[in-house]
């Protein structure tokens, strides 16, 4: 019992020191000095809501695709946008920009991500604040089990925010649909859900060209037989 308590203190400590600046993306009203768990439930269709520990919808990303682009848009509990999430067209690392409200103009981009690599077994994503050409954030981990640590720089250590599969208060596992996320002291919970917003897309689209491909070969094959 006294381990698990001097390893929840110890988290805590290493919460806070890791994120004595504040990491306000979108703005200081979307961060807390404190660190808080959020619930991210996964609905059909690209759709995610966001809600704290007591059921409070804090957020909503709803798919918005185009012919030409995947994006995603990011809505508050009063329906308000605040972030246009787009894929950029036709990109070998899978590059997506994040735009303020729903302007698309280059004036209202906030940032950028991109895959570091074409080809990755595990989630990699880098992240560049609005003009700049040197990585600011990464997201690395296992989407698919749910274990993504977002964090500044080159170092692990310096975590931000951390997927969980399971609820930490009930040490059981949540269901399919929905998981937990750690947002750090003094981080911008809406940038975080915005990651994870991306992440989740970009995994639409990977399946979404997997099953074209599938289709186009088994069309090849019919007309060829």
């Amino acid at each position: 019992m006294k381990l698990i308590i001097f390893s929840s203190i110890f988290t805590l400590i290493m919460a806070q020191s890791t994120t004595s600046n504040p990491i306000s993306v979108i703005g200081s009203e979307c961060t807390a000095p404190y660190p808080f768990d959020i619930i991210v439930e996964r609905k059909s269709g690209g759709n995610m809501v966001i809600t704290d520990m007591n059921n409070n919808t804090l957020l909503k990303v709803k798919a918005c695709n185009t012919t030409f682009h995947y994006e995603r848009a990011i809505f508050n509990a009063d329906g308000r946008i605040i972030l246009r999430l787009r894929d950029k067209i036709i990109s070998q690392h899978n590059r997506w920009k994040a735009y303020r409200g729903d302007n698309r103009s280059n004036k209202n981009m906030i940032f950028t991500t991109k895959q570091p690599n074409m080809i990755q077994f595990k989630t990699s994503l880098h992240v560049f604040l609005a003009n700049k050409d040197v990585c600011d954030f990464k997201v690395k981990g296992s989407w698919s089990k749910r274990k993504c640590k977002i964090y500044t720089g080159d170092s692990a250590s310096s975590t931000i925010a951390q997927m969980y599969k399971k609820d930490k208060s009930k040490k059981v596992k949540m269901d399919k649909n929905k998981f937990m996320v750690t947002i750090y002291p003094n981080v911008d919970y809406v940038f975080v859900v915005a990651l994870i917003a991306i992440v989740d897309a970009m995994k639409t689209v990977d399946k979404d060209y997997a099953e074209k491909m599938v289709e186009t070969n088994a069309q090849v094959i019919g007309a060829t037989a």
